[in-house]
């Protein structure tokens, strides 16, 4: 009994430890510390690069903020420069730690564009120079990597890389990420959360269900507690002061049956449903406004978020709204994002029309904004002033 109670012993030893309880029959591990560089760019274009002289030393135009290895990070341009000892005779670029980091390491490049076609850049890199030095490492939010006398005010004035007083600066980032790897003895892989099938399974569930909603006549069975964690509209309505927070059965007026329906699958699963599934395509013959399209379908359904406080659900619909801004569709939207105080879409509209302002005002959408909405048009003639200061 003991010898086998030993020899037990030496075969779990030798399991887990790679070796026997006497240090016979050892075994080679190996473990691997690996480090790599996740790279990305990001493309500053100044406009007026004239008017943006005599801004005064120190002061700076920031790129739109850009994700590289999960920091953010934005361009820093320095007319006058950022040194006061210069006198504004250079300007000086650097790329800025935007987000919340600590001794974020990693490797820059600053690409002033030759707009001359001959591709003759002024290239500051510090991935040429990383083996003898190694990645810079950056100690906090707002940390910066750059070049006070990035370039001679005056020379740059002067060159290829003015064009039509436009410059161009591109960055690469290079953010260092590292790993050890080594075997794994008590790896126990963890299924994706499947949270969103069994709410979606509860909404099925019928015989549960404690609320039906009553919507032109067809008929929504869901649960109360659910709706009310999801929308601060249905909280009150079930457990507030509304007379309806009894009511087994409720009447939804202004809603479209189709449109009730995405909303609670929505509420119950977290995503947009399929909305040509939901959408009304067996009337696609049907010439009646009652007909729904999934264009409209998510217009709709941007109007029950607004209605029952779903922002997440708002954020989606402006997400995918968005994706249909066109020359001829962005007065049309534009008009809907101020109608729903929809900001995100709204933003997304002006930015859009501003670039693109020559066939924009050619469009019948402008000929509507002129007359029905000059609020609008006033927006987007500041926001196009506000891009030619940029």
């Amino acid at each position: 009994m003991k010898r086998a109670l030993n020899s037990l012993q030496e075969q779990l030893a030798e399991a887990v430890y790679g070796t026997g309880i006497n240090g016979r029959n050892p075994s080679n591990t190996e473990s691997r510390y690996v480090a790599d560089t996740v790279k990305g760019s990001h493309d500053l274009t100044i406009v007026g690069f004239s008017l943006a002289k005599g801004m005064g030393v120190g002061n700076f135009l920031a790129s739109e903020t850009f994700n590289v290895g999960g920091y953010d990070w934005a361009i820093y341009f320095y007319p006058d420069g950022k040194n006061p000892e210069d006198n504004s005779l250079y300007v000086s670029v650097f790329v800025a730690l935007v987000s919340e980091g600590t001794d974020v390491r990693a490797k820059f490049e600053l690409r002033l564009i030759d707009q001359s076609g001959r591709g003759k850049h002024k290239v500051h890199s510090h991935f040429e120079r990383s083996l003898e030095r190694g990645p810079y490492t950056l100690k906090y939010h707002g940390s910066m990597w750059g070049y006070k006398r990035f370039y001679r005010r005056a020379q740059l004035e002067s060159s290829d890389f003015v064009k039509d007083d436009t410059l161009k600066i591109c960055c690469t980032v290079g953010v260092v990420v590292s790993a050890i790897h080594g075997p794994r003895l008590h790896y126990i892989r963890i299924p994706e959360s499947n949270l969103g099938q069994q709410f979606g399974a509860l909404l099925e569930d019928v015989e549960n269900a404690d609320v039906t909603f009553d919507v032109s006549g067809e008929k929504f069975h869901a649960h109360r507690v659910v709706l009310a964690a999801r929308s601060p509209v249905f909280k009150s309505m079930f457990f507030g002061s509304s007379e309806e927070w009894n009511d087994k059965e409720i009447s939804i007026e202004g809603t479209k049956p189709e449109v009730f329906k995405a909303m609670l699958h929505f509420i119950y699963r977290d995503t947009l449903p399929d909305l040509e599934e939901h959408a009304d395509l067996e009337e696609l013959s049907d010439p009646s406004p009652c007909f729904l399209t999934p264009e409209t379908m998510i217009e709709y359904l941007l109007t029950a978020a607004d209605r029952y406080g779903l922002r997440q659900l708002r954020w989606l619909c402006e997400s995918r709204i968005s994706q249909g801004i066109t020359v001829s569709t962005v007065a049309k939207i534009l008009e809907l994002a101020q109608r729903y105080q929809a900001s995100q879409l709204k933003s997304a509209c002006l930015k859009f029309a501003a670039s693109n302002l020559e066939e924009v005002m050619k469009s019948e959408g402008f000929e509507y904004l002129k007359e029905n909405c000059p609020s609008l048009q006033l927006e987007l003639l500041q926001t196009v002033a506000q891009f030619k200061d940029d």
